[in-house]
C-alpha cells in the first residue's frame, strides 16, 4: 500500500513537472506576440483614426493616410485566393481520392515540397518572367496576385489533403454501396466533411499573402499611387510594401507612421483570420462524427 501511494505521489510530481513546463512553452509562444502587439499600439496608435484610413499618403507620404495601399492588399489577397484555393483543392483532391501510389505522384509530391521552399525573392523572378512578361500582365495586380497563388498553393494543397484524408473510409463505401460514383461522393460526403480543414489552409495563406513585399514588389505593387486601382490590370499600393518604404525609403517619415502601418497591417491580418477561423468552427459544429 505504501509502495502504491508513493508510486502515486511520483505520477503526480512527474505530472505537474510536464505540465508546467508545457505552459511555459506556451508562454514563450505567446508573449513575443503579445509584446509585438503592445508595442505597436503603444508607438502607432496615435496614428490610428478614420482621417488615416480613409485617405491617401500627402507630402511625400510623409503625412496623410493608408487608404490606397489597404484596398490595394484586400485586391491583391483577394485574388490570390480566388486562383490558388480552387487549383490547390482540385490537386489534392486529384492526389487523395484518384491517385495511386506511382512514380508520377511521387514525382508531384516532391515538386510540391520543393515548391514550399522555394524562397519568396524567387517566385518574384519566376512572377515577372511568367506573368509580367510572357503572358503580358504587365506590372499589375493580376500578376502580383498570380504570383502570390502560386507561392502560397503547397500551403492549400497539403492541408486540403490533409483533411481529405481523415474523412474516414467508411463514409465513401456506404455511398459506393449504394451506387455512387467516385466524384458524387468527393463532392456531396467527402468535401462537405472536409471543408473545415481546407479553411486551415485559406487561414494559412490569408496570412502569408498580406505581409509579403518581395514577390509584389517586382510584379504589381507602386511605391506610391495616390488612386485607387478599378481592375486587376491596375497597379497598386500595398500595405507591405508601403511599411517597407516609410520606414526605409522617405525621409522625415513621424516615429508614430511605420508603427500605425504596421498596427494596420497586424489588424487586417488578424480581421481576416477571425472571420476564417469562426467559419471553420461554426463548419466543425455542424459535423456529425
Amino acid at each position: 500500500m505504501f509502495e502504491i501511494s508513493e508510486l502515486n505521489k511520483t505520477n503526480m510530481r512527474v505530472e505537474r513537472l510536464y505540465r508546467t513546463l508545457f505552459f511555459m512553452m506556451v508562454l514563450l509562444l505567446v508573449l513575443p506576440v503579445l509584446i509585438i502587439l503592445g508595442t505597436l499600439i503603444y508607438k502607432g496608435g496615435s496614428v490610428i483614426s478614420l482621417e488615416f484610413l480613409f485617405t491617401s499618403p500627402t507630402d511625400g507620404m510623409t503625412a496623410g493616410g493608408i487608404l490606397p495601399a489597404l484596398i490595394g492588399t484586400v485586391w491583391l489577397v483577394s485574388v490570390a485566393l480566388l486562383v490558388s484555393v480552387p487549383l490547390g483543392v482540385a490537386a489534392a483532391i486529384y492526389l487523395n481520392e484518384y491517385a495511386g501510389n506511382n512514380w508520377f505522384t511521387r514525382i508531384i509530391n516532391l515538386a510540391i515540397i520543393n515548391l514550399a521552399g522555394v524562397p519568396s525573392i524567387v517566385h518574384a523572378l519566376f512572377g515577372v518572367g511568367a506573368f509580367v512578361i510572357f503572358f503580358g500582365f504587365g506590372t499589375s495586380i493580376l500578376a502580383a496576385s498570380l504570383t502570390l497563388a502560386i507561392m502560397t498553393l503547397p500551403v492549400v494543397i497539403v492541408a486540403t489533403r490533409e483533411s481529405l484524408a481523415a474523412v474516414p473510409m467508411a463514409f465513401r463505401e456506404a455511398m459506393w454501396n449504394m451506387g455512387a460514383t467516385r466524384w458524387q461522393t468527393i463532392r456531396r460526403v467527402v468535401l462537405p466533411n472536409a471543408i473545415s480543414g481546407i479553411l486551415t489552409g485559406v487561414i494559412l495563406e490569408v496570412s502569408r499573402t498580406t505581409g509579403e513585399t518581395a514577390p509584389i514588389m517586382f510584379t504589381g505593387a507602386a511605391f506610391f499611387l495616390p488612386f485607387l486601382p478599378e481592375s486587376v490590370f491596375d497597379q497598386t499600393m500595398a500595405l507591405s510594401l508601403h511599411l517597407f518604404v516609410v520606414s526605409t525609403q522617405v525621409p522625415g517619415v513621424p516615429e508614430a507612421l511605420p508603427y500605425g502601418v504596421a498596427l494596420v497591417l497586424v489588424a487586417l491580418v488578424l480581421i481576416m483570420n477571425s472571420l476564417s477561423i469562426a467559419f471553420r468552427v461554426y463548419l466543425r459544429g455542424k459535423k456529425k462524427w
